[in-house]
């Protein structure tokens, strides 16, 4: 799978080039801390004065490998589809290698950090379901007036709470209906590519 680059992240890229193969190895260990500890201007004008180049392309640079490693690593990019992405840019060789060898080296810790951004869901445990109906009350004799009670215990950061619902059986039909038309989306080509990219 080849990454697509919009023309704002080429032109970010782009910065690499003028910085040189030099700079690439401290614009990489920049991009790098960019994820782990997020902006450090500091750092970016330490760098510039340390590789003689301007804070601004010093800036873009780490910018565009910041994006550049987290979309190849997210989507667990092979080295030749890494390799053909990076192609379409015009680097060097040296360049080329460089940023493949950074790839390959840092693609493991960065879906480690990109896993301890995501979000924590909450995940299902346990479901009890109970069906109550009136039949009668001292005004209407003859009444039927159906409920469901639903209690969904739920797993949250090694914590088990527990939620009580209740709804009519019309409303639980449609409710399962929504349910089975997701299930059935889930198993449609594109939903499979997105998930694919997603774990």
């Amino acid at each position: 799978m080849l990454l697509v680059l919009s023309e704002a992240q080429r032109a970010d890229l782009g910065y690499l080039a003028r910085a040189g193969a030099a700079a690439v190895g401290e614009l990489g260990r920049l991009a790098v801390e960019l994820l782990r500890r997020g902006a450090a201007p500091r750092a970016c004008e330490a760098a510039a004065r340390k590789l003689n180049i301007d804070v601004d392309t010093i800036q873009h640079g780490v910018e565009g490998l910041t994006y550049l490693l987290t979309e190849s690593s997210k989507l667990m990019i092979s080295e030749t589809d890494f390799q053909e992405s990076i192609h379409v840019l015009g680097f060097s060789d040296e360049l080329n290698k460089l940023l493949l060898q950074l790839y390959l080296d840092n693609r493991k810790e960065i879906r480690s950090v990109l896993g301890e951004l995501a979000p924590k869901l909450p995940s299902y445990h346990n479901l009890e379901w109970r069906l109550d109906v009136q039949l009668a009350s001292r005004s209407l004799r003859q009444q039927i007036k159906p409920a469901v009670t639903i209690k969904l215990h739920l797993n949250e950061n090694d914590d088990q709470t527990a939620h009580v619902l209740q709804t009519d059986p019309s409303t639980l039909l449609h409710l399962i209906q929504q349910l089975e038309q997701a299930l059935g989306e889930m198993k449609t080509n594109h939903c499979r590519r997105i998930v694919r990219n997603m774990k």
